[in-house]
């Protein structure tokens, strides 16, 4: 398998087990530890423990988060992926209490792997769009 072919794996297990089904100890061995994340929600991660965190309050905000790899590209060191999020807000999200609207909003990632390892992410949403979303259903009477 080329190098690149196993970046694109690691980053397809990112998404596919340590997010989707939710395995946050793959985090010490498919993320450096000295990963530099930022994701597309505002936050900015040092480490495999920050991203954890993280990641634990994505999942209290949106139970059933899904990310969704619509395409990827590998070349040297660096993988790119255009992605789909969707989810249902069950959770406070920053100042906003739960709606439970289900979202969907699209966007993109950018990873530099080493050594088998992501070093760092850098995720960028249309978080636009998720707001739109969650700001209709929280206007909405129930």
């Amino acid at each position: 398998m080329t190098p690149e072919r196993q970046n694109e794996a690691v980053v397809q297990r990112f998404y596919s087990e340590l997010w989707n089904e939710w395995q946050l100890g793959l985090a010490n061995e498919i993320l450096s530890e000295s990963l530099r994340f930022r994701g597309s929600l505002g936050a900015v991660c040092e480490g495999r423990e920050a991203f954890r965190d993280y990641a634990e309050s994505v999942r209290a905000a949106f139970p059933d988060w899904h990310n969704r790899i619509d395409e990827i590209l590998a070349t040297g060191d660096r993988v790119v992926t255009r992605m789909t999020w969707t989810g249902t807000h069950r959770g406070a999200l920053g100042d906003v209490e739960p709606t439970g609207a289900q979202v969907e909003y699209p966007g993109a990632a950018f990873f530099r792997l080493a050594n088998g390892q992501i070093e760092e992410a850098w995720v960028v949403g249309d978080t636009q769009e998720l707001w739109r979303q969650i700001g209709e259903a929280a206007a909405t009477p129930s």
